[in-house]
């Protein structure tokens, strides 16, 4: 953990988390738009596994039953192609934005540097909730046991980690602004 942590450490200069900001806002104000009113269109109005955050492996069957053969498809395609990218825009974002914030909030030894990995756990675990909800939607009308299973608590945990990241960022984000306002170093 620490290696990673490191890592990220020494690849997040401002100017990265400042063009981080900017691909994260270029998803949510275009890109994002556009991808929830194609799935809106293959879900037959009742939502989504990825945008739900609790469900149970009856409900993921209940969504692929739903969105039919061709927007099983369809979901399918969006969980390898804008799926793919979509979680590198945000943890790109929020992993350099909280490390920046970490270096100049938290002493070089401490461990509250490894908050910068949380936003990188919600990427594994929203690529893992990708390949279970797609391995159902692809097999459907075929149960996938375990997978069925394990998809929804991806789901719920991914939530937790990404929502978790924004709390992070901000509660770093105004140590950073109290140290900086009464001049105390870290």
């Amino acid at each position: 953990m620490q290696t990673v942590s490191g890592w990220l450490e020494r690849w997040s200069k401002g100017w990265v988390a400042l063009v981080g900001l900017a691909i994260f806002i270029t998803f949510l104000g275009f890109v994002l738009p556009q991808q929830a009113q194609k799935a809106q269109q293959y879900s037959a109005g009742i939502g989504s596994p990825d945008s739900s955050l609790l469900y149970s492996a009856d409900d993921l069957y209940r969504f692929a039953e739903a969105y039919g053969a061709e927007g099983r498809a369809e979901y399918i395609a969006a969980r390898f192609s804008f799926d793919l990218i979509w979680p590198l825009a945000y943890t790109l974002f929020l992993a350099t934005s909280i490390s920046w914030l970490g270096q100049r909030s938290f002493q070089p030894n401490s461990r509250w540097r490894w908050l910068n990995l949380v936003p990188v756990i919600g990427l594994v675990l929203d690529y893992a909730e990708n390949c279970g909800a797609a391995l159902v939607m692809g097999r459907y009308p075929e149960r996938t046991p375990i997978i069925d299973w394990l998809t929804p608590w991806l789901s719920a945990s991914k939530w937790l980690f990404v929502n978790g990241s924004f709390v992070v960022l901000v509660g770093v984000g105004l140590l950073y602004i109290w140290r900086r306002v009464t001049k105390k170093t870290p």
